[in-house]
Order: structure tokens, then sequence, then C-alpha cells
């Protein structure tokens, strides 16, 4: 797999042109093996100004916008190209994003590939114009047509744990709804980004400044980004803390702003439901990626009855799961991004044990390996929703455990979470499940089981995890600007 891999630096693309990083190179690191494996174009102030300025000269003074076909020809040469170069990016999703191979199958890398159909097609078929018919406002006959156009330039800021899937999850509506785009990429996976860039020049017919990838270690660039006036929105996924920071940024040129950021969510177990089965189910979800999964449902809320048999469960599923090197075919929990990462987690995971917590299975890194940001699936238990580990997003293959006294209690303590990202519910009781979906505030909640991620469905959450929804005609939506025409009669 690793002949596959770049033999060389990566470059920025601005203004439809592959070119050096004015602050020089920086390295990437594989997270499973500590080595580098190459190096990243690390673009400066000046990249980020020209890159801003090819994707507004491109927007202004071009049909990109307007030529709704042309748009949909060049997603669908896009996504053409991306398949005809799999097998290289899905080695570089695996070196540099520590990935597991088989998830590159579905949400790492093929399926955010073929979503770019859905974006192409709204691009054709999308009404972009309605007739509201004539009305005499203060007496004048008046005919009312309405509207909806792109914003214009897009920032896209995007993290490191689903690479691929949020870049296309970004550049594809925004390009199907007639936007620019200057997309600035985790630091941990540039390649991922820059990979694409080059398949951008190289095998579409996207004009110069359409799409530009501006990657970089300094994290200024992004404030950059988010701060220019020749910016229109803002599409942002990462953290909360720095989702305020980018809104706080955007809101001095009154910006419109897209965030889908942290979540704490809850898998809720009723006393119906086939124990064992769900809390299975759970804790194994919770160790996919090494947990590194903004929506993954971290707090396992179980009747309190049966709470000890539960965790019993807990430990078995996620005792039985073994860190393993992501290019093995049969490996779910794959190492964490960093260093820097690993280190998070285990701070939390001594926050738990300082704040009462029972560490059941798991709590440090494996014994078996010397190299790799690997810790081991972890099971925490005896806490409560007041835990700092049931409120804080830890991002790491960790479960807490929390004992519930009836449906409407577990509602509250999925609710009591300054997060609303997404959550589950088992139960065999339609009426029951009905309760529970009504009251649970989430963007997403899937029951036993069911699966909310798709193309054509809205993703995004309430509260503290976000505005707005990504995906779906209301994430295209989020793209355009509406505009009313009235003409007199």
């Amino acid at each position: 797999m690793h002949s596959l891999l770049p033999n060389n630096s990566s470059q920025l693309l601005i203004g439809g042109k592959l070119v050096a990083g004015g602050n020089g190179v920086f390295e990437t690191v594989n997270p499973a093996t500590e080595e580098v494996i190459g190096t990243a174009a690390n673009a400066n102030g000046a990249d980020m100004d020209t890159a801003i300025a090819a994707a507004r000269t491109a927007f202004d003074n071009t049909d990109w916008s307007r030529d709704h076909a042309f748009r949909a020809h060049c997603i669908d040469q896009l996504r053409t190209a991306l398949q005809a170069r799999v097998e290289e990016l899905r080695a570089i999703t695996v070196a540099e994003a520590g990935a597991p191979i088989m998830l590159t199958s579905g949400p790492q890398l093929e399926g955010p590939i073929a979503d770019l159909d859905f974006a192409a097609r709204l691009a054709e078929s999308y009404k972009w114009e309605t007739d509201l018919g004539v009305a005499s406002p203060m007496g004048i006959a008046t005919h009312r047509s309405l509207r909806r156009e792109a914003v214009g330039v897009v920032g896209a800021i995007t993290p490191w744990n689903f690479p691929h899937q949020i870049n296309f999850a970004k550049l594809g509506f925004a390009l199907a709804a007639g936007n620019t785009v200057v997309l600035k990429p985790a630091p941990d996976t540039p390649w991922c980004a820059a990979a694409v860039g080059s398949i951008i020049a190289e095998h579409t017919d996207i004009p110069p400044g359409v799409i530009n990838i501006v990657t970089s270690d300094d994290h200024g660039l992004g404030a950059q980004l988010t701060s220019d006036p020749r910016v229109d929105m803002v599409t942002f996924t990462g953290s909360t803390a720095t989702g305020r920071a980018v809104m706080a940024n955007a809101a001095t040129t009154v910006k419109k702003t897209f965030l889908e950021l942290g979540g704490k969510s809850a898998f809720l177990v009723l006393d119906d439901a086939d124990l064992a089965k769900a809390v299975g189910f759970a804790g194994f979800s919770v160790c996919v990626h090494a947990g590194q999964g903004c929506a993954l449902n971290t707090r396992l809320v179980v009747p309190r009855a049966r709470y000890d048999e539960a965790v019993q469960i807990a430990a078995a599923t996620l005792g039985g799961i073994t860190p393993g090197d992501p290019t093995n075919p049969g490996t779910i929990c794959g190492p964490l991004i960093s260093d820097r990462q690993r280190a998070r987690v285990e701070r939390y995971l001594q926050i738990a044990r300082d704040e009462g917590g029972r560490i059941v299975v798991g709590g440090g890194r494996p014994a078996d390996k010397d190299r790799g940001f690997f810790i081991d699936p972890t099971v925490i238990a005896d806490i409560d929703n007041t835990a700092t580990v049931a409120r804080e997003e830890i991002f790491g293959p960790v479960l807490s455990v929390i004992a519930h006294d009836g449906d409407d209690d577990a509602i509250r303590i999925a609710n009591d979470s300054p997060y609303g990202l997404s959550g589950e519910v088992w139960s065999n009781d339609p009426d029951r499940i009905r309760h529970v979906t009504d009251r649970v505030r989430t963007g997403t909640i899937a029951v036993n089981g069911g699966i909310w991620y798709s193309a054509d469905a809205p993703f995004g959450g309430y509260k503290q995890s976000g505005i707005g929804r990504e995906m779906g005609v209301a994430g295209f939506e989020e793209y355009l600007e509406t505009k009313l025409v009235a003409t007199s009669q």
C-alpha cells in the first residue's frame, strides 16, 4: 500500500495552479507508526490572500454561479477522477488519518466520493426560481418572483477525523449551489485534501479559482479566512471551542456561518430492550476509528436495575476489541491521530479516576505496542451525568455507563448536556420509542441500530453542537441566498 503514497511534497491549489507554500513544507506523520511519511505544502498569509482573491474573481467574473448544467458536469468529472485514483486516496487516508482500511469502503472514502452524485443532480434539478404570482401591496399590482442564488465565496475549514467525508460534503454542495471555495484542511491530514487538489487541476474542467486548497500548520490562516471581507460564508466542522472563535471572527463582517461542532451523544437503553444486543452494539460503535467521531454515542444510559449487567457486557465488548494496524482489514479501532490527542484522552481518564469513576476495562496504552498513538478501549462506570467525562467530548474509544430510572429520566439525562448532535434509543415498544425521539433534543437520533448517515439526509446539531445542516437539500440550501424580484404590472 505504501508504494501508492506520494513520493514528494504535496502542493497548494490556488487559482487553478499547483504551487508551493510560502512557508515551505511541514511534516505529515503516520499515527500508527509515528513515522514521518512525507511533507505537505505550508501556506502563509500571502498564499491565503491569493486564494481568497482567486475565489472572489472566479465568482464575480465568470458564469460559474449561473451555469447549473456545467457545474453538474464538473462535479461528475471530479467524482469519476476520484474513483479512478481511489487506491492512491485509500493509501493516503489509512497512512495519514490512521483510518482502518475497512472504513475506506464506506464513510472514510468511497461513500463520500459516490455522494458527489447527489450534489451534481441537485444542481440540475433544483427549482432555482419560484413564481409567487401577482399581488397589489399598497395598491400597486406587482408580479413577484423568488430566486435562489449562490452565497458567493465560501471559506471551508475541516477536521482530520473523516477528512474526505467532510471535505466532499462541503465542496460538493457548495459547488453545486454555485459558490467558489477556499478549503483550509486540518494540518494533521493535509495530503487527503492536497491529493484532491491535484486531481481537480489535472482531470477536471473546474475553472481556475473555483476551488482553492490551502494546506498549512498555521491555525492563524483559518482566522484570516473567516474574517476576510471577500469571503461571504464560512462552513466549519470541528470542536465547539474553535467554533466559537470562528463565529466571533465571522461576525466582524456578518458572514453567513455553518457550524458542525462537538457532541456528547447518549445511547438510551429502555428496560424492554434486548440488553446484550443493545449494549454490545453501543460498545462496538464507540471503538470505530478509535472513537474519533463527533456523533458517536459515548454515554451509555441503561436501566438502574440492570446496571451491573450492562457494565459487564460493555466491558466484555470493549475488552474484546484490540487496537491494531489500520492496514489490517480486520481492524476497527486504529490509532488516535496524534500524541497530542492521546494525551487529551489520557487526561480525561485520569479525571474520571479522580472524580470517583471506575475504569472497568482499558484505561491506558496497549501493553503490546511501543509505537503508534494507540489507547485501549475503555469503559468507565460508577459515575452520573455530572461527571466531567459525561459532559465533555473526549474523542477516543471511551464509553461512560450511566444509570437511569425510567424513560423520562433517560430523556432528562440525554438532554442534560450542552450538546445536541446525535443519539440512539433501543426499545421494542413503538409508543415508547416515539415518546423518546420526540423529546430528545438532538439533530439526529437512531432507533435500534438505524443509520441516519446519507447524502440525501441533513446532518447537524442542536444547542452547542452547531448551527445549520450539512448534506441533503437542507445542507444544499445553506449555500444559497434568497432574492425577491418584484415587477410592477
